[in-house]
């Protein structure tokens, strides 16, 4: 419950203070996190679709993104870095306005100074739409003073 808690609470700092995800992604839900492990759905809308009435391939891209930095968090990382590296291979129609689109996104491999991150995109009919990944440089977000690293990843010694 505290890594769902945690990354809420890290989705709604993008949300106050970011210019694009409240623009783009406000209907966004985080559904499950655990540590290393995030779970959201989008409510496709007409903002999110390209000419064709289909789910923008951009829209895709940026849930990418904000899903690396939510599988961040889901680690204790408030402040989740800066992208180096994103990629997204996309594989059948994300849906239409009134679909949801569901992810899951995995922190791969967590370090001090990269995090690695890989999503799987399923729509409405569960067919698997995009997979992509992300890699963040998290060497500043150590830092934050609102980080809960310890609770949700401890560290063996």
């Amino acid at each position: 419950m505290a890594a769902l808690k945690f990354v809420r609470s890290v989705w709604e700092s993008f949300r106050a203070n970011s210019g694009l995800e409240p623009r783009l992604l406000d209907s966004l839900r985080v559904t499950a996190a655990r540590p290393g492990t995030v779970n959201f759905e989008l409510d496709i809308q007409k903002e999110h679709t390209n000419r064709l009435g289909i789910l923008h391939g951009g829209t895709i891209a940026s849930m990418v993104d904000l899903g690396g930095s939510l599988a961040v968090a889901s680690k204790g990382l408030f402040a989740t870095g800066v992208s180096t590296d994103l990629s997204v291979t996309y594989l059948n129609p994300g849906g239409k306005v009134g679909d949801i689109l569901r992810a899951e996104v995995t922190c791969d491999k967590f370090g001090k100074t990269l995090a690695y991150t890989s999503i799987k995109f399923h729509n409405a009919k569960d067919e698997l739409v995009a997979r992509g990944s992300h890699t963040k440089y998290v060497t500043p977000a150590w830092k934050d003073p609102n980080n809960i690293v310890e609770e949700l990843s401890p560290r063996s010694t």
